[in-house]
This record gives structure tokens, sequence and C-alpha cells, in this order.
């Protein structure tokens, strides 16, 4: 298996959510794995994870997860994964996800998601991460972070040129083409 190349997925595994975000995670998945590459994620069986895997599984694609013990041990993973790596922490787990990805896509998500974007993103400051990041701003979920990251750019928290450490999509289309081609513009319009 070729780890380094695959796609990163960090997204929610609530099911109590709209069903917009659960089509846009399945049609993610159902994309990554028509681009060739394998896609890792979180290894959830609910909520938007299990949705990714789902759509990376739809077309016969290659769908990764990696989890902590403790996360199996309560049987949240997803029974299907093609390939599916128990960590002993969290931070093992994420260390191993951003090391096997060529990119990663955030989707929309609660605290751990965030704290998974936010994170890369300082690796990606830090020199850490060198692989690209794709905000995917289904529903314009995303809009209250990227203005309190401009308003950290603005007040001098962060360096002008950091803006560039992410690029945004606005649907699952969008961010495939950002995490396999740097020439790649998008436009400001909405799918979802």
């Amino acid at each position: 298996m070729k780890h380094s190349q695959a796609i990163c997925v960090y997204c929610a595994s609530s099911s109590k959510i709209d069903q917009s975000y659960i089509d846009a995670a399945f049609e993610l998945g159902s994309l990554i794995a028509d681009s060739g590459n394998a896609m890792v994620c979180g290894a959830g069986r609910a909520g938007l994870m299990g949705a990714v895997i789902d759509g990376t599984l739809s077309r016969d694609g290659e769908a990764i997860g990696i989890i902590p013990q403790f996360m199996v041990d309560n049987g949240w993973h997803h029974p299907l994964l093609s390939h599916m790596e128990v960590t002993p922490d969290m931070h093992t787990r994420k260390e191993t996800m951003a090391r096997m990805s060529r990119a990663v896509i955030a989707m929309p998500g609660g605290c751990g998601t965030l704290e998974e974007l936010l994170e890369i993103i300082t690796w990606r400051q830090l020199g850490l991460y060198d692989g690209k990041i794709i905000i995917l701003n289904v529903n314009n979920y995303f809009d209250p972070l990227l203005a309190m990251l401009n308003k950290a750019i603005d007040d001098g928290f962060m360096k002008e040129d950091h803006n560039n450490i992410w690029e945004v999509a606005y649907n699952p289309s969008q961010a495939v083409e950002l995490a396999l081609n740097d020439n790649v513009k998008i436009s400001l319009s909405s799918k979802y």
C-alpha cells in the first residue's frame, strides 16, 4: 500500500446532522476512490466518517482507518475498512494519519475535527507537515473559523503569508481537485 499518497479526511462522527453533510462525505469518499488514492480517516462507523468510508468502498477504493485502542474497545470502528491500524492514543492516531497523507481535507465536525484541523495547520506552519490542507466548507460551516483565522492574521498573531497554508473548497469535487493539483483555481460558488 502506498500510504504516503493517501488523502486524509477529518470529519464528524455525529449522526445527528443534516443529510447534506452526509451526502457530501459519501461523494468525497467516492471521488477519492475514483482518483486512485487511498482514503485515510479516523475509522469511525457513524456520521460523516462512516459516510466517507462507505463512499470510498462504493467505488472499490481503499479505506484506511486509524483508531485508538479505546475506541476499538467501545466498538466505534467501521466494520468494512480495507485496513485498520490501532494506535495506543489519540496523538499517535493523528500523527499516523498525517504521515500517511499527501493532503488533508477537513469536513465539518465538532471539537475533535476542529482540533485536528488546527493542529495540522500548526504543523504546516512549523514545517512538520508538507501536504496540502483543504477546508471543505459545506453549507458555509467553516465561515466563522475562516473569519477567526483572518482576524488572527489581521491582528498580527499569524503572518500574512500563513493564509496560504490552507485552501477552501465548496464541494467535494473542488476539494479533491485541490488535493491533487497545485495549480487548480476554484470559484467561490457553493454546491451545498
